[in-house]
């Protein structure tokens, strides 16, 4: 038996198998990834209130659903669309269905008694949630470490 020496190249395709076999593309993270359809959302805290922004472009204000139950901000939006195409012989019809639902964890600092004032404009939700009245930042406190 004789051995060969590569010289420390490899096939460039040799990685590509080797990562397509040994893949399970059923409980794969990108197969599975839910947050690559769900709506950008951006959330800034405030003194008084908390600003949430969800990116959700081509949606009206009507089909918007919110909801705020037990700590649980959700925001849902459907839209259906039908697109018809007549031929000499045939009519086509298709049904395009966009829809998304978010849901968030609310801190015990927001105030779920007032109202929450929710715009939509440009494509962009804007949600405002007040926070309570005595829930307003505690001051830093430095921890020494001994």
């Amino acid at each position: 038996m004789s051995l060969v020496k590569l010289k420390g190249k490899r096939f460039p395709w040799n990685e590509s198998l080797i990562d397509f076999f040994n893949r399970d593309t059923f409980i794969d993270d990108d197969f599975f990834n839910l947050e690559k359809s769900l709506p950008s959302m951006n959330v800034k805290e405030h003194d008084g209130d908390f600003e949430i922004e969800i990116a959700a472009p081509g949606f009206e204000k009507k089909d918007f659903e919110i909801t705020m139950k037990d700590d649980v901000l959700e925001v849902s939006a459907k839209k259906s669309k039908e697109e018809t195409e007549k031929d000499e012989e045939y009519t086509r019809r298709e049904f395009n269905y966009n829809a998304f639902t978010r849901t968030m964890q609310l801190p015990n600092s927001v105030d779920q008694t007032k109202d929450v004032k929710a715009t939509y404009e440009n494509g962009i939700l804007s949600l405002n949630l007040l926070k309570k009245d005595g829930a307003m930042e505690n001051p830093k406190k430095i921890i020494e470490v001994v």
